[in-house]
């Protein structure tokens, strides 16, 4: 396992844990430093073999997880050789179920997608696309158990305009207040003290168990913008920011205890 940074344990772990993982991954890229977002920047229109190196170190860190929430991957256009990379994540990793949502599409030359590996099989997966003035934002939403006791685990990556993230706030506060056990992951673009922020946590009953665990940019993080929240039904065993710059961010992982009232099913 690689060396962990940031590490924070909050109590022990007990029994009956889900292990997450939030990750964006740059379709792929390894970006060390700012200059290389210029010199780099054709990886983001063309294929190049050596993508799939890296997805594959991606997908080794991935196999320690029960869930995983992806941003920034590519469903399959000409940049990422036409291969799923949520799905060539899933297959390398030996994930069973998994799932992707396309939010912009430019052509035949990128798809943008979140996506979703799992080790248990959800009961639902919905897809919402979230507000803004340039569109290509969303959020899935996935399921495990069935009814008011069921948990949900929602995959973001928000705008990069204050305006149009305040407006996403408002529209996943909403989502959110419809259940009882809620996991919201992803890249927000916005720090823990920002203004955006608090809308959530003052629309909800959603907390972030640990502040300050910066992922950006991957090789000096300074800035906490990739978050993992939970409601208070879903008590917190252990978060940390895994050392693992295969990305310009880093990883976001956490142990959940479960609720004894949901059910999963592999």
């Amino acid at each position: 396992m690689s060396q962990l940074a940031n590490a924070k344990q909050v109590q022990r772990v007990p029994q009956r844990t889900l292990r997450l993982l939030s990750y964006n991954i740059q379709i792929g890229i390894k970006t060390r430093r700012y200059g290389q977002y210029l010199t780099h920047s054709w990886k983001h229109v063309l294929h190049h073999p050596q993508r799939f190196d890296n997805l594959d170190r991606i997908a080794q860190l991935m196999s320690d997880y029960d869930f995983v929430g992806i941003q920034e991957a590519d469903a399959g256009s000409a940049r990422s050789g036409f291969v799923n990379i949520t799905q060539y994540l899933a297959a390398s990793a030996s994930f069973p179920y998994w799932d992707d949502q396309t939010n912009r599409r430019i052509g035949r030359f990128a798809q943008h997608s979140l996506g979703v590996l799992s080790r248990y099989k959800p009961t639902g997966i919905t897809e919402h696309r979230l507000p803004g003035r340039i569109p290509g934002r969303g959020a899935m939403a996935v399921r495990f158990g069935a009814g008011p006791e069921s948990l949900v685990v929602l995959i973001v990556h928000l705008a990069l305009s204050r305006r149009g993230r305040m407006n996403q706030f408002e529209y996943l506060s909403d989502l959110v207040n419809d259940y009882r056990h809620v996991v919201i992951m992803g890249d927000m673009n916005c720090r823990s003290d920002s203004d955006e922020m608090d809308i959530l946590l003052n629309k909800t009953l959603m907390s972030e168990p640990l502040h300050g665990m910066n992922t950006f940019p991957s090789w000096r993080p300074r800035r906490n913008i990739d978050h993992i929240l939970v409601t208070p039904t879903v008590e917190v065993a252990k978060a940390e920011v895994l050392n693992y710059p295969l990305s310009d961010h880093l990883p976001l992982s956490m142990e959940i205890v479960l609720p004894e009232s949901v059910e999963l099913h592999t």
